[in-house]
């Protein structure tokens, strides 16, 4: 697969993971009291929220939660952004997506957000593919102005999650 990596066009002003991910919050409409209100919950931005959730659920210290989420951010926008792209993640970004995704209040307002309201379906394949698209994904968000994490990036290399481009409206 080849991907043109000339001119791409941004549709968000900001490129910023946290501020991308905070400006969903007008959208969020299901479960508000879980998501807004709830004891730990108030008075903290939807970064913070996703940031205790992984922290909650995974291993890791906040440093690598927060470079995780960021990667995440970044991979989401840019799949709705570009669905003509085929990318993938990793398998340690995949963390970050798939905690976004299991927030499904969150989830359903950044695809309002970022996808025109439709909702972008996560559609994973049993088997992993070793077909280099990791490492074609982090260029391609790098050439649409993202800052993806090198380092995230290359630990799975060629091992992608295994999306599949053949399903319409994933990723």
């Amino acid at each position: 697969m080849s991907t043109t990596l000339e001119d791409p066009t941004t549709e968000t002003t900001t490129r910023e993971p946290r501020a991308l991910l905070n400006a969903v919050r007008p959208q969020i409409k299901e479960l508000t009291y879980n998501v807004l209100e709830s004891p730990g919950a108030a008075d903290v931005d939807l970064y913070e929220r996703e940031i205790a959730l992984l922290l909650r659920d995974h291993t890791m210290v906040r440093s690598m939660a927060e470079r995780i989420l960021d990667n995440a951010i970044m991979y989401l926008v840019t799949a709705m952004e570009h669905p003509e792209v085929h990318l993938g993640v990793g398998k340690l970004v995949d963390i970050g997506v798939h905690q976004i995704i299991l927030d499904t209040p969150v989830y359903f307002a950044f695809c309002e957000a970022y996808n025109g309201g439709k909702y972008k379906h996560h559609a994973p394949l049993i088997t992993r593919r070793g077909d280099g698209t990791v490492i074609r994904t982090a260029d391609f968000m790098r050439s649409v102005g993202f800052a993806a994490d090198e380092e995230l990036w290359a630990i799975d290399g060629s091992d992608c999650s295994p999306c599949d481009n053949k399903a319409p409206d994933s990723h």
